[in-house]
């Protein structure tokens, strides 16, 4: 069956060797598929037919490029060089590619062999070692072209780049270059095309070369191979285009081909090959005690933030904005209550969205408030409130990094908005801690030395390669920071230029894994996850945890996941924080400045009321409260007195309480109240006429529209809400109170959403197979594949017909009385029979099937495809015929 351009391109067997990617798959063991089915998911979804399908599938353009963006950069390399390589490339020629005419380095020919087994495990590279074959579509992704310059350098072959060229000019150049002319342009084009591959004549040829041509051939020779000329070039470069060393491209435009420019780099496909991934270094040594102490100062201020963010969004949570997200108004305001950098506050407020905690009302005016889980989550002990959010950061595909950045449209993307999903994300922060988790404890490297290790294990394949989009379609989603284009050469008189040599380590910009490795390492650090740079003893056990057994991620908390999932990741975290941070307290030291300093954190019902009563003026390892007039009046006006207020600080004071906390707070209990504002529009009543008077002469209550009723009243022309207001900005102390004359308690009410789950993490394609999946799969492959392949008998009934169709891609057919015929007779022989069957959906299929029961317009039968007894209506079977004796089952 021949169904994929891959697998129907097959030359002759070299050495016995497949001829197709399809014959290779079907020669491999179980376990060798069930690794190719492990390395490449996406094979397994559905899980494919037979071993042709298999084939065709991992030879389509969107598998095979998510599988080159998941090999390390030596790897990548050599699939690079077969992609500029004949078709087929021997082994030898192919290290040839790599090392040069003078191999100076060793670990290239070591790392050789690893290199092409990974290709072939991973089916991108098929064929004996004298036939490589690089999988069709990985060819077509990774050579070069005009519109996308492969990460070699090199241009077009001398047939790709003479394509179109009249054989009068192909004449021109052979005979030029000392060839003798011909008679066809297909033995010129192979002439010329010998001539620059051989050494000694390529050599002599270059010899004879007027001064500043060689000069050009070696700007251009490590890429990009463009250049342009004018219309009248000067010599050296006339004599190029005379021997079809630079050949036209285009009006103006010139191509180095690319067997000139393998001569020029002494066989080289690579300026520099890259066997061995860098060593993450210079390492700096800190004691293990040092990293966790820093680390746990960290983890105990990120959910202090994210508590303060929430507690301050629950009675006037932001609007959302109409295409989603936070506007950059609230976000500043956000940054400004947190008292962090505008980046800082858009991770804090992206965490407490990934953990379930923040979510929008859906109310008619939508905004963003706590969850229902959020109470949950504060009542949690300390360790585990960080826990939480730590299992969030780990597995969420949101990017807080991108807020602020513009999409492919030029649109700015919002923090809490839908475009900040990355799939590599997860992925990425994993990889950046398990770097460092390979270093010993308490070891640090800079930042740059873990990057290119990274860029080293997922390079971008090259600049404009094309990967799968991303959200809006944006190139930096997808990993690349956009083509780039062939540089121009310019030259009148002088020669061709290029723009520089071509990058092979990636992109002019910072593709998007690598903006990932730097956000992960900053954003471990703000979280405690890292301190110092080194990974802590928490982030140790999250990692190796979430490893051995993955976190379900966010949407499956909060309590009975992980009662259910017993000693869970962040349990395990939890619990290896928790002794390294510091007991909460439960005094403060009250001063004489009208100040209270709490020297460590304290338990959350003291911090709770005393933020009530008091601002907090500074944070850090002691926090500082300031007791102000607005302050304590907030108290009062939450329903606390006086004598209240100052039992409490008494109670939970280390120092005697100063006598000027004291007269302020009873001064301000004093005036409390004295004022009455209710509804009439509204109304003010106090029992003092003087301070009446004072108001009603006082010019700032203008704006009130006050007037008066009696000696006691004032009636007002303001909401009650705004004569509250008014008075205190004119100093006055009022409280409201109720229709019975009773003083109103106002609270802030906390807004709550409905239920809601956490955002699922996108998916960075489909998840990695079980072993117990692998093992079903590479069954049914090869049930499939045994069904697909099955030879039968002639039917002469069916040769009288119509010629039989031959291969396995023709479906048998028989007459509806002969096949109900041979499934009889195969019930009383217990022979296996080969059937085409048509399923409710139309879709047809091949089966290998033993027969057991025929009635009813059904048979029942073993079905050797699936390994299971099924039941087969007869009128949807196409044909049957019995197996030939040697593929009998």
């Amino acid at each position: 069956m021949t169904t994929s351009r891959e697998t129907g391109s097959g030359g002759g067997r070299a050495g016995g060797g497949p001829r197709t990617l399809a014959e290779e798959l079907r020669a491999r063991p179980d376990e060798a598929l069930a690794e190719l089915l492990r390395a490449r998911p996406d094979l397994v979804n559905p899980v494919p037919g037979d071993l042709t399908q298999l084939a065709t599938r991992a030879a389509t353009r969107a598998s095979v490029a998510r599988a080159l963006d998941r090999l390390d950069r030596f790897v990548l390399q050599i699939a690079e060089a077969l992609a500029v390589a004949p078709d087929p490339c021997p082994y030898e020629r192919l290290a040839g590619l790599m090392t040069g005419d003078e191999p100076t380095d060793p670990r290239v020919a070591a790392e050789l062999p690893r290199a092409v087994a990974e290709l072939r495990r991973q089916a991108l590279v098929w064929g004996g070692d004298d036939r490589l074959r690089l999988v069709r579509t990985a060819r077509e992704l990774l050579a070069p072209s005009a519109s996308r310059p492969s990460a070699t350098g090199l241009g077009p072959t001398v047939a790709e780049a003479t394509a179109g060229m009249s054989p009068g000019r192909l004449q021109k150049i052979i005979e030029a270059a000392g060839l003798p002319t011909t008679h066809d342009p297909v033995t010129a084009v192979a002439a010329l095309t010998e001539l620059f591959e051989d050494r000694a004549r390529m050599a002599a040829l270059l010899a004879r070369a007027p001064e500043g041509a060689r000069a050009v051939l070696e700007r251009l020779a490590w890429g990009p191979p463009y250049g342009t000329v004018t219309a009248e070039p000067a010599p050296h470069l006339r004599w190029l285009l005379d021997r079809g060393l630079l050949l036209p491209t285009g009006p103006g435009g010139v191509v180095l081909p690319r067997e000139a420019a393998l001569h020029l780099r002494g066989g080289r496909a690579h300026r520099t090959p890259e066997p061995e991934a860098p060593a993450p270094a210079p390492v700096t040594a800190y004691a293990p005690e040092t990293v966790d102490a820093t680390a746990a100062g960290q983890a105990f201020g990120a959910p202090a933030a994210v508590e303060e963010l929430l507690s301050d969004w629950e009675t006037a949570g932001p609007l959302v904005l109409r295409a989603g997200g936070l506007s950059v108004r609230d976000l500043k305001r956000a940054s400004t209550v947190l008292d962090v950098p505008g980046p800082v506050a858009a991770f804090w407020v992206e965490l407490a969205y990934a953990a379930g905690l923040l979510a929008s009302d859906g109310d008619v005016d939508e905004r963003y408030v706590p969850t229902p889980a959020y109470d949950e989550w504060l009542d949690l002990p300390a360790a585990e409130r960080w826990a939480w959010l730590a299992g969030a950061w780990l597995a969420t595909t949101r990017t807080p990094g991108l807020a602020g950045t513009r999409d492919a449209k030029g649109r700015t993307l919002s923090a809490l908005g839908p475009d900040l999903d990355r799939s590599p994300a997860p992925e990425v922060r994993r990889r950046v801690l398990t770097l460092l988790a390979d270093l010993p404890a308490g070891a640090a490297v800079p930042a740059d030395a873990l990057l290119a290790r990274l860029a080293w294990e997922r390079p971008p394949r090259s600049p404009g390669a094309p990967g799968a989009a991303g959200p809006a379609g944006s190139t930096e989603s997808a990993g690349f920071a956009g083509p780039a284009r062939p540089a121009g050469a310019a030259g009148s008189t002088g020669p061709a230029t290029s723009s520089g040599p071509a990058n092979p380590s990636g992109t002019a910009h910072e593709n998007l894994r690598s903006r990932l490795a730097r956000w992960a390492l900053a954003e471990a650090e703000l979280l405690g996850v890292t301190g110092r740079g080194a990974l802590s003893t928490p982030g140790r056990v999250l990692l190796s945890k979430t490893a051995a057994t993955p976190s379900p991620g966010a949407g499956t908390r909060p309590a009975d996941a992980t009662a259910a999932r017993g000693e869970s990741a962040e349990s395990a975290a939890a619990a290896a924080l928790a002794p390294l941070l510091p007991e909460p307290l439960d005094h403060v030291l009250v001063q004489a400045d009208l100040t209270a300093v709490a020297p460590g954190p304290l338990h959350r019902p003291l911090a709770q009321r005393l933020a009530v009563l008091a601002d907090i003026e500074s944070k850090g390892g002691a926090t500082v409260y300031r007791f102000t007039p607005d302050s304590v009046r907030r108290a009062l006006d939450a329903g606390q007195s006086a004598s209240d207020i100052l039992a409490f600080l008494t109670e939970h004071s280390r120092t005697p309480l100063p006598q000027p906390l004291v007269y302020l707070v009873e001064d301000v209990a004093r005036r409390h109240g004295r004022l009455r504002v209710g509804a009439a529009s509204s109304y003010l009543r106090c029992d003092d006429e003087a301070t009446l008077a004072e108001i009603l002469a006082d010019r700032r209550s203008a704006a009130l529209r006050l007037r008066r009723l009696a000696p006691t009243v004032l009636a007002a022309q303001a909401a009650p809400d705004a004569l509250l207001e008014g008075l205190r900005a004119m100093g006055y102390a009022p409280a409201a109170e109720s229709a019975e004359g009773d003083v109103l308690v106002t609270r802030a009410d906390a807004h709550r959403t409905p239920p809601r789950t956490p955002p699922a993490p996108v998916p960075d394609g489909p998840p990695a197979p079980d072993d117990t999946l692998l093992a079903a799969a590479v069954r049914a492959v090869r049930a499939g594949d045994r069904a697909a392949t099955a030879e039968r008998k002639p039917s002469p009934a069916a040769e009288d017909r119509a010629p039989a169709a031959t291969g396995a891609a023709a479906l048998p057919r028989t007459t509806p009385a002969e096949t109900l015929a041979t499934m009889q007779a195969a019930v009383l022989t217990g022979a296996a029979v080969w059937m085409g069957y048509v399923n409710a959906e139309g879709a047809a299929s091949q089966r290998v099937i033993a027969p057991v029961r025929v009635e009813g317009g059904y048979v029942t039968a073993y079905d050797h495809t699936t390994d299971e007894v099924r039941t087969f209506a007869l009128h949807r079977v196409t044909g049957v015929a019995e197996l030939a004796e040697e593929h009998a089952v």
